[in-house]
């Protein structure tokens, strides 16, 4: 068990600061969500707070808390590292994979945005600040929105040492609060009985639709998953018993306020506009500057623990090759602390574009958390082929099926009402996003069903002759090609044609590197095979999906290994840099494709090659992909003809005499 994954008060700690955020600050949305627009009755809030707390228990307790965190890939988690446990077992598994990383991609767009919103919109419940008109907060959230974002370029080190201290005390805040209105009407102690959360989805009108907002309470559940790695899961499974405490008692003290306080009150819209909030209700009235501010410091660290969540997950899924590739920054030296510009850009484009657009809290609410049940859908197709591989009995993975899609599709039926009111803005982006999954991971296996593959040992005596041939100008001591061959006898056509036909490339030594992601997120291992020694060398990389790939410094450290080892000699061939011990100089040669125009594909696969060759053009380029350094790459570009023009007609004539 490694020291992260171990229980120690600084674990929990953590878990509480990077862990709890997004779902620990749902108490600021869920209820105002649930009532708007309805009368407050006991059926409602009990019925509600019933809907609640056994949400939190089977979906989030129960799915995520005890049986996904069991789905540990060696101290990682998240839907793409639960992706590669099950990815051997059958090839459609990527298609969920991939909708529900779009999925959760696209939701994290709009929790910033809900969050520090819900918690600004507070100061409405000051007289001082009564009337502050909406675009006031609008202001103040991209204010914050911005500088979050701007923030991450430099690393989140500083911030991070706060989180775990400051959401401790939000969470016994919550408590503290939730207790206070509790105490005053234990009546409320019913919503533990689940007949009332039955009875309100059946008798209730239009009740089965209270999921809707219901379902908001859980939606941190799948990022609690993702963040497995940061602490370990008993640290999530121990301290998860004080927040979900802690959430229940703030939760059942906002119906005893609501019922206490405007039973048999319609919940209007200008209600609503006004700054009602059962979340600032329970405060009394000196504790509210001191709320809001904690509120806001809460909301702020949930959107970088989603931030940093994101960026994690593309660059997961650009090392599975699911995703464009682009520049990834390591800002400090904090294990899995990642910058990614564009999606940074992204992400905060994204965001700027929903507080714009919905403009307040509650328009939010109304879209939030369609695009999340896909992702939990998602996660349970992949949760029980995981089961299948632990070879767990079936009678138990169907039942977990049966249970959980029940849950899910009631969830996500429900959410559907939440399209035409904005529901639609997330599921377009989790679509486009999926689209440029599909479109890199598709247009590759097109790619992949054209590459001619030669034996190796047909070419070798040609090399040899090459290297030999001194009528032919040296292009360089070490001639390095990055293969795709994953048999070691093999080699693609293209390499064979660069070296000698295209411009014969004679060299001393022809090294081929070729790099396997594999299933361990962390894994860097290497082996090398001599094909000629000291002639013809292939290195095959073993990287993990969590491993940054730096193919120049990584082939540098196996040539000193293997020079310390005597396995091969680096001196430059050079008669007179031989002759000092001067190291002979590397060159790279990177091979670019490009879409030729000999095609002829169907309509679709046209549309997909050639948006995938555009996503090429804004991504990383190839040699930058591999973490090559652009003075030592020759970058050679060669026409992909997938579907060579068959029918070309073409009619020889005489020359016309005139």
């Amino acid at each position: 068990m490694s020291s992260h994954n171990k229980v120690s008060l600084a674990g929990l700690l953590i878990a509480l600061g990077i862990i709890f955020g997004d779902i620990g600050t749902s108490p600021l949305y869920v209820l105002n969500a649930i009532t708007s627009g309805k009368t407050i009755t006991e059926e409602l809030i009990i019925g509600s707070l019933s809907l609640i707390i056994w949400t939190l228990t089977l979906q989030t307790t129960v799915k995520y808390v005890i049986l996904t965190l069991r789905a540990d890939n060696k101290g990682e988690g998240g839907i793409f590292s639960l992706f590669a446990l099950v990815r051997r077992r059958r090839k459609w598994l990527v298609i969920p994979a991939m909708i529900g990383g779009a999925a959760l991609l696209a939701d994290g767009m709009i929790t910033p945005p809900i969050s520090v919103t819900s918690a600004i919109e507070g100061l409405k419940q000051i007289p001082a600040f009564h009337d502050i008109s909406q675009w006031t907060v609008i202001i103040i959230v991209i204010c914050i929105l911005s500088v979050l974002f701007f923030l991450q370029q430099f690393g989140t080190a500083f911030i991070g040492r706060s989180f775990g201290p400051v959401m401790a005390v939000w969470f016994v805040m919550l408590a503290a609060l939730g207790f206070a209105q509790l105490v005053q009407d234990l009546s409320i102690l019913k919503a533990f009985n689940p007949y009332y959360g039955i009875k309100l989805l059946i008798a209730y009108p239009k009740g089965f639709y209270i999921l809707g907002g219901v379902f908001l309470c859980t939606t941190g559940a799948e990022a609690l998953y993702s963040d497995l790695g940061h602490c370990g899961k008993w640290n999530i499974r121990y301290s998860w018993i004080f927040v979900k405490t802690c959430l229940i008692i703030n939760y059942l003290g906002q119906g005893a306020w609501l019922l206490l306080n405007h039973h048999g009150e319609l919940i209007s819209s200008s209600l609503i506009e006004e700054g009602f909030n059962p979340f600032y209700g329970i405060m009394p009235h000196w504790f509210i500057y001191f709320g809001i501010t904690i509120a806001t410091a809460a909301t702020i660290i949930a959107s970088q623990a989603l931030i940093s969540g994101s960026f994690t997950l593309v660059s997961e899924a650009m090392r599975l090759n699911l995703f464009p590739k682009f520049k990834i920054n390591y800002p400090t030296e904090a294990k899995g602390q990642l910058y990614i510009p564009a999606v940074n850009l992204l992400l905060f484009t994204g965001c700027i574009g929903i507080v714009l657009f919905f403009k307040k809290a509650s328009n939010m609410e109304a879209a939030y958390g369609l695009a999340i049940t896909v992702t939990m859908i998602a996660t349970s197709v992949l949760f029980a082929n995981y089961l299948v591989t632990r070879r767990t009995k079936p009678g138990f993975i169907y039942l977990y099926l049966a249970v959980y899609f029940a849950i899910e599709f009631s969830f996500f039926y429900a959410n559907l009402e939440k399209f035409p009111h904005g529901g639609y803005v997330t599921l377009l982006v989790g679509g486009l996003l999926f689209f440029v999954m599909y479109d890199w991971f598709r247009a590759r296996k097109i790619k992949n069903r054209y590459i001619e593959f030669v034996r190796l040992d047909h070419y070798i005596q040609k090399l040899q002759e090459l290297s030999n041939d001194v009528t032919v100008p040296k292009y360089a001591t070490h001639l390095i090609y990055l293969t795709s061959a994953d048999n070691p006898k093999e080699i693609e056509h293209k390499i064979i044609y660069s070296i000698m036909n295209r411009k014969p490339k004679r060299a001393d030594i022809y090294w081929f590197i070729h790099v396997d992601t594999v299933d361990d997120p962390y894994t860097t291992e290497y082996s090398v095979t001599h094909i000629i020694p000291n002639d013809i060398i292939r290195i095959e990389f073993r990287l993990g999906f969590r491993v940054q790939t730096r193919i120049d410094s990584m082939f540098r450290k196996v040539v000193e290994d293997l020079v310390k080892n005597r396995e091969v000699n680096v001196t430059s061939r050079y008669v007179s840099l031989e002759r000092n011990h001067i190291a002979g100089d590397v060159q790279f040669i990177v091979m670019e494709k490009y879409l030729s125009q000999d095609n002829e594909l169907p309509f679709w696969e046209r549309i997909l090659m050639k948006f995938h060759f555009w996503l090429k053009e804004i991504s990383l380029s190839e040699e930058r992909g591999f973490g090559l350094d652009p003075s030592n790459v020759t970058v050679e570009k060669f026409p992909l003809i997938v579907a060579p023009v068959s029918n070309l007609r073409l009619k020889r004539v005489e020359e016309y005499e005139g």
